[in-house]
């Protein structure tokens, strides 16, 4: 390819606007290259922060190996427990959901006072089971023995009033009695009708 030779009676033009050119590429280059000292200091602060920020990163992780280290037992005790809850709560969630609206019922409907009561009545339920074993039960096994008696014992009770009422003289003392009780009652304070 050939280069196109300038017009020889141009050339006293060119010639006078090259220094003013060549003033201009060297004005260009000192900006271009002011600007390329500049990007290279903005890069220096860059890698100096990316390695602050290094050295910060290898002692947090540093200091974190001697956690991982403890963590690491704990975690593998950890997972059987984890397990295990999943299981329970399982097994526990369909009664739990049954049981939702009736336990929100009693927390909303029980007050201290009653709570602070059922827990003494727990607190007496040891002694309550020795003596209903020891006392109440060994009584309540003669009671079907014991009811044919009480039953005769009734019919001869009622017997003996008849036999009693038949007395001469005693619808009287009958009298007395009863007004006597009534008189007792009254000052005991109690209703004699009752």
């Amino acid at each position: 390819m050939r280069l196109p030779l300038p017009d020889p009676r141009e050339l006293p033009r060119a010639l006078l606007g090259l220094p003013e050119r060549v003033f201009g590429l060297l004005d260009s280059a000192e900006a271009l290259i002011g600007r390329v000292d500049a990007l290279l200091v903005r890069i220096e602060g860059t890698r100096r922060d990316a390695d602050a920020v290094v050295r910060r990163v290898d002692g947090i992780a540093g200091a974190a190996e001697p956690l991982v280290d403890r963590l690491e037992p704990l975690v593998g005790r950890l997972e059987p427990l984890v397990e295990r809850l999943e299981t329970l709560l399982g097994r526990l969630e369909p009664p739990l959901t049954t049981l939702e609206p009736t336990l929100r019922t009693l927390a909303d409907t029980t007050s201290p006072a009653e709570v602070q009561a059922l827990v003494t009545m727990v607190d007496h339920l040891p002694e309550l089971t020795r003596r209903l074993e020891e006392e109440l039960l060994p009584i309540m096994t003669t009671m079907g023995s014991v009811a044919p008696d009480i039953h005769d014992l009734l019919d001869v009770s009622r017997e003996l009033n008849e036999m009693l009422g038949k007395l001469p003289g005693m619808g009287r003392i009958k009298k007395r009695v009863e007004e006597q009780q009534e008189e007792d009652e009254r000052s005991e304070g109690r209703d004699p009708a009752s």
